[in-house]
């Protein structure tokens, strides 16, 4: 167990752990501040630039100090139980704040305030504002109903927002890197994910817009961009129509369709100075003309997150993922016939499935054999009211069984990240650098297409550069080069 320590990869009990972030110092001489802690997925993070665009608008000015802040927003997740508890101890900790300031207005917003709604108000009595992630925009006005003492919520789920005319404020920003929302919801009803309720139903975002924001943070020196949706692979957007589901009964009826292959090519063509990422992709929508498009593309990124979630198809069967093992490795063949072994791909994976057997538990660890994956997403399973699951099926694999399949998982992932790891020794690779090495200032760290990071010796390279590098040495988590060239020419 040395090497999963030693390695950054999460232990049995910290994968049910939640990852967030707080808001940076912002003077600009706005009257008040808003400090915001968002919790769970990048999803999350994008939608907390949002909300500090509209309320920088209203007058609020971001703080990274929440004694210093007129209002607190704690931006939910509700994936796992864990993430719920994360929160309600957070609002315990705020308790004491709200004694010495009555006149501060905390807010719960995003998946945890929809799923809980009004039920919030009364359960964590110091929460004024309650508002789901369709309604951002009301945020000012539940604020100022907040602050005249009355409690204010708006959990309402839409089937158009998108936020595409909202600049968002880049939070936690390294200049290099930024998220772009290319779309909201969720239609695939997964029995254990509680998004679909919590994010209404798939709306993709007007393609224009997206392109704009790229080139605007191109021309602001940001060199990556991450396409960010629950599904990528199924936007789809024509002028007529935003709602996929709405979309699909009159395709016939439409101007034109534009595609995620046809977003991602429109997205690369910004630059081919600007790297494209995107995140997440489902198996069973992820076609061969998105692969094509990567393989066209040099900046498109050769890296997919591909979340199998078990390697047994009833298991699959029974958590609605629509698509069963065979199809899945059939994908995982297309990637590696059109881009190469060298394309990185990670996953998620959940232990404990309700039913789920030793055998097929097995099933999982052969399916990582076959794929080796580059690094993954461990979790066990963990019930959430209001899902398929919770309704149809009986929680019934005992937690210390939970524990120790995910402890197997993550054990034959560390093994498999290793060995991918080991067959980049010696390759010249192109990196992007994102800054300083968290573990020394003699050190820069950056990313190479296939999403692995890379560290390098300083040297006369800086923040932005492009760098041809070769690679000398690795762990499981980290590749480890020499610089070969700056900048090199790359269109």
């Amino acid at each position: 167990m040395d090497l999963i320590k030693d390695i950054d990869i999460i232990s049995a009990e910290e994968a049910q752990a939640c990852d967030y972030k707080t808001t940076p110092d912002e003077n600009t001489g706005k009257t008040k501040k808003l400090y915001i802690e968002s919790y769970g997925c990048q999803m999350n993070f994008s939608d907390s630039e949002i909300v500090a665009s509209i309320m920088k608008e209203n007058g609020y000015d971001t703080t990274s100090d929440f004694e210093k802040a007129d209002v607190i927003f704690l931006n939910t997740c509700s994936i796992r139980e864990k993430a719920e508890q994360t929160v309600r101890k957070r609002l315990s900790q705020f308790n004491q704040i709200k004694k010495e300031n009555p006149d501060l207005t905390i807010g719960v917003l995003g998946c945890m305030a929809e799923r809980l709604k009004e039920n919030l108000l009364s359960e964590e009595k110091i929460v004024d504002v309650v508002v789901g992630p369709d309604a951002y925009r009301d945020l000012p006005n539940l604020v100022a109903v907040a602050e005249e003492g009355q409690k204010a919520v708006n959990t309402f789920l839409s089937r158009e927002e998108t936020y595409a005319d909202i600049a968002p404020v880049r939070l936690n920003s390294n200049g290099v890197t930024a998220f772009i929302s290319i779309m909201r919801g969720c239609d695939n009803m997964c029995s254990f994910c509680v998004v679909p309720f919590t994010r209404g139903r798939e709306r993709s975002r007007d393609p224009h817009s997206i392109v704009a924001e790229a080139k605007d943070l191109f021309e602001k020196g940001y060199r990556e961009v991450t396409l960010l949706g629950q599904n990528v692979d199924s936007y789809k957007w024509s002028p007529e129509e935003n709602n996929k589901a709405r979309l699909n009964k009159k395709e016939e009826e439409v101007s034109q369709v534009v595609s995620f292959a046809h977003l991602l090519e429109m997205v690369a063509q910004v630059s081919p100075y600007l790297r494209v990422r995107f995140s997440t992709s489902h198996p069973k929508d992820i076609t061969d003309e998105v692969l094509h498009t990567m393989k066209k593309y040099d900046n498109i990124c050769k890296y997919i997150h591909l979340p199998v979630q078990s390697g047994n198809s009833r298991v699959l069967e029974l958590m609605n993922r629509t698509y069963d093992r065979e199809w899945y490795l059939d994908r995982v063949r297309a990637i590696r016939e059109i881009l190469g072994e060298e394309c990185g791909i990670s996953s998620d994976m959940i232990a404990g499935f309700c039913t789920e057997t030793e055998e097929e538990h097995q099933d999982t660890l052969s399916l990582m054999d076959i794929v080796q994956y580059d690094f993954s997403y461990m979790f066990y399973y963990s019930e959430r009211p209001g899902t398929l699951a919770a309704k149809k099926f009986e929680d019934d694999i005992p937690l210390e069984i939970k524990k120790r399949r995910l402890a197997e998982i993550i054990e034959k992932q560390s093994l498999l990240s290793h060995e991918r790891n080991k067959l980049d020794l010696g390759k010249e690779q192109l990196i992007l650098i994102e800054g300083t090495a968290k573990k020394s200032d003699q050190q820069l760290k950056g990313r190479n297409s296939a999403n692995k990071v890379v560290i390098i010796p300083a040297g006369k390279a800086k923040k932005g550069d492009y760098v041809n590098v070769k690679i000398t040495d690795c762990s499981p988590a980290t590749l480890f080069g020499e610089i070969l060239e700056i900048n090199p020419a790359l269109a």
